[in-house]
C-alpha cells in the first residue's frame, strides 16, 4: 500500500509527465507542420520509441509481479517514462 507521502509524489509526477508529454507532442507536430527535413527520422524515431517503451514497461510488470512487489511497477514506470519523455523534451528544443 502507498503511503500519503508516495501518492503525493507519484500524482505530481504524473502531473508534470503529462505537461511534458504535451509540449514534445506540440514540437513534433509543429515540426511535421513545418516539412523539416528531419521530419521523417523524428516520425520513425517516434514510433521506434514507443514500441521499445512498451517491452520495457512489461518486463518492470513481470519482473515486480515475480518479486510479489507490483505495487511498485506503476511508480517505476512513471519514472522511465518521465526520463524519457524529458530526453525528448530536451533534444526537440535544442
Amino acid at each position: 500500500m502507498m503511503t500519503p507521502n508516495a501518492f503525493l509524489t507519484l500524482g505530481v509526477r504524473m502531473a508534470r509527465l503529462g505537461i511534458d508529454s504535451q509540449i514534445v507532442v506540440a514540437e513534433r507536430l509543429s515540426r511535421f507542420a513545418r516539412g523539416d527535413l528531419d521530419s521523417g527520422v523524428e516520425a520513425m524515431r517516434m514510433i521506434t520509441e514507443k514500441a521499445l517503451a512498451l517491452a520495457e514497461v512489461n518486463a518492470r510488470i513481470a519482473t515486480s509481479a515475480a518479486a510479489g512487489r507490483l505495487e511498485h511497477a506503476g511508480p517505476e514506470i512513471v519514472a522511465m517514462y518521465g526520463r524519457k519523455v524529458r530526453a525528448n523534451r530536451r533534444r526537440l528544443k535544442g
